[in-house]
């Protein structure tokens, strides 16, 4: 990943996390046509599940779009090529 320097602070910024699509655990569930319910089980799950998270608060859990796109080809199975 390549950094960028930020003119106003000096710190270094990852321009894809902080600039990129973030879901919240309702809009997720929406797109993979889950309840919100199966994504929490899968955080709490030991080890976790499912795609990467950022837990923001006690209360707020944001999900990468490039996290999202990254898991769903992972998981991606084509038939006849399957072992």
């Amino acid at each position: 990943m390549s950094s960028k320097k930020s003119t106003q602070t000096g710190r270094a910024v990852l321009p894809d996390l902080v600039a990129g699509r973030w879901l919240t655990t309702d809009e997720l569930a929406g797109m993979l046509n889950v309840d919100p319910s199966t994504l929490r089980r899968w955080r709490s799950a030991r080890p976790p599940q499912g795609p990467p998270f950022v837990p923001v608060s006690d209360r707020v859990t944001l999900y990468s779009v490039h996290d999202i796109e990254q898991w769903l080809r992972s998981r991606r199975v084509v038939p006849g090529q399957a072992v």
